[in-house]
């Protein structure tokens, strides 16, 4: 009697099937990053929140009082002594961590920093150049780390590198706030600039507002003057009489 073929069905893209014992179990949490509930191993922890009386309380209690608001315990800080937990609804809280951590990601500033290079007797020329695309650097929101590069001999020109890299640091004043003296490493001596924030401009007062103006105010008429009385000269006294 011929026997007949088995077929175990077509194969999975990622290999053979695992087996029994290695399949996840439904609600197996032993990959999440906090601890709850049952998984928590202290005696007695910390409570903190808006929902509960802040205080230690032991874990039985804790978790009681988590299911009497058909919410989970949650261990936020396993490290603390006793560990700090919270009672949330876990996949919300869960949502807002991750959340938190998106906004944190895209309000964090990608510092970009380019590199200018002098030699120890880098001429006028090559300074102008360089010192033009320094300023763009910080104009565009960017460090700048300069550099004097010493080759074989020349590093007993160090001193030429150093006046070099503080004449760089006082033409970029408005532009760039120097962060680190120059300082040698190996056959290096750098300097680092970080771009300066632009100034708000100061609200200009009107003229009328200035100081030293005091100008009359509105519906107030302008002050008549007095003759000023004085004695009668001789010729017009013989010219009345």
């Amino acid at each position: 009697m011929e026997k007949k073929p088995t077929f175990g069905g077509p194969r999975r893209p990622g290999g053979a099937r695992p087996k029994p014992g290695q399949r996840p179990r439904p609600g197996d949490r032993r990959n999440d990053p906090y601890a709850i509930n049952e998984r928590i191993r202290a005696q007695e922890v910390r409570l903190v929140g808006d929902n509960v009386k802040p205080g230690i309380y032991p874990i039985d209690k804790a978790r009681r009082l988590a299911a009497s608001m058909q919410l989970d315990l949650i261990e936020i800080s396993p490290t603390a002594e006793p560990p700090v937990c919270r009672i949330l609804d876990y996949q919300k809280f869960l949502y807002q961590q991750k959340k938190r951590a998106k906004e944190q990601k895209q309000k964090a500033a990608k510092v970009v920093v380019k590199e200018i290079r002098f030699g120890p007797q880098t001429d006028d020329h090559d300074y102008n150049f360089k010192l033009k695309h320094a300023i763009g650097f910080l104009q565009d929101g960017c460090k700048v780390k300069a550099h004097v590069f010493f080759r074989g001999r020349s590093i007993l020109f160090k001193d030429q590198g150093e006046v070099l890299l503080l004449r760089f640091a006082n033409d970029l004043e408005e532009y760039g706030k120097l962060e680190t003296m120059p300082v040698l490493e190996g056959k290096r001596m750098i300097i680092m600039l970080a771009p300066l924030k632009p100034k708000k401009e100061k609200e200009t007062k009107p003229a009328s507002e200035s100081k030293g103006d005091h100008s009359e105010k509105k519906g107030d008429a302008p002050k008549s003057e007095e003759p000023v009385s004085r004695p009668a000269s001789d010729d017009e006294v013989a010219n009345a009489e």
